[in-house]
């Protein structure tokens, strides 16, 4: 992973991140809900450095505090769909017939409906919220981080060769298929943190996500989108904290993906 230019800089930017959310009772200058009405709408300056928005609160303070929500999401969601698709990918590469057609069309049908409009559904359906937004995210990827893997290792020929010489089910996923899975669900899930965190903006956004008082850069674009031209500095810097995130992320699974797959290697 060293060996990639842009490996260390997207490390540094997702440590920031990171660090961020666990440390914003500390770093944030204020309290993200306070609001000022004496300083409302100020532009960026000594006392509010991102500014301060219609409400008189700290627009620093509130980015700080979305990457909370933000490296949450993006971490459990992720997380979520892994302890989901995992067991169902391994169960479809080890069983054949009908268990592995019911498992593979439930994974076909969701996988059959764009991201975001199967989200704003589930979250629909469950109420907006922090945890039924994680919840919908992980369900919406757990197709896209085990099933292509599990459908490619069951058709190698070790696979079939460690069946025919007797391997118990447990060793046949444990010793064979399972160490050939991890690697490429590692590099998956290393990307699919960024397009979680991409859809949580989008949700919130459109009003489905994490419902306010608390702060979330989705629902920060939300409320800034009339004050464009007379406040600008709303929508820019967590419009910036997105973009640098997911920027960041992108870049750091692509350094993960050259340093698991030999095939990747050497490649500029």
């Amino acid at each position: 992973m060293l060996r990639e230019r842009l490996a260390l800089p997207a490390a540094a930017v997702l440590l920031v991140v990171v660090l961020s959310a666990i440390l914003a009772g500390i770093v944030a200058p204020e309290n993200p809900e306070r609001q000022d009405y004496v300083h409302v709408l100020e532009p960026p300056n000594a006392a509010h450095l991102m500014g301060t928005d219609d409400l008189g609160r700290d627009v620093l303070s509130r980015v700080i505090y979305g990457s909370r929500v933000s490296v949450s999401v993006g971490l459990v969601a992720v997380g979520l769909s892994i302890l989901i698709g995992v067991p169902l990918g391994l169960i479809g590469a080890y069983r054949r017939g009908w268990l592995d057609d019911v498992i593979m069309r439930v994974m076909d049908a969701v996988s059959g409906f764009p991201d975001l409009v199967l989200a704003l559904g589930i979250t629909a359906a469950l109420r907006p919220g922090l945890i039924n937004v994680m919840v919908a995210i992980g369900i919406i990827y757990t197709p896209r981080l085990a099933r292509g893997q599990a459908l490619s290792v069951r058709e190698q020929e070790f696979v079939s060769a460690a069946r025919l010489i007797g391997a118990s089910p447990g060793r046949l996923i444990v010793r064979h298929i399972w160490p050939n899975v991890t690697a490429p669900i590692i590099v998956q899930a290393s990307l699919r943190v960024a397009a979680a965190i991409v859809t949580e903006a989008s949700l919130s956004f459109l009003g489905s996500g994490v419902p306010p008082p608390t702060p979330t850069w989705g629902s920060m674009l939300r409320a800034s989108y009339q004050y464009t031209e007379t406040a600008p500095w709303l929508a820019i810097f967590p419009g910036a904290a997105i973009f640098l995130t997911v920027l960041a992320s992108n870049v750091f699974g692509d350094a993960v993906r050259s340093a698991l797959d030999p095939r990747m290697r050497g490649r500029a």
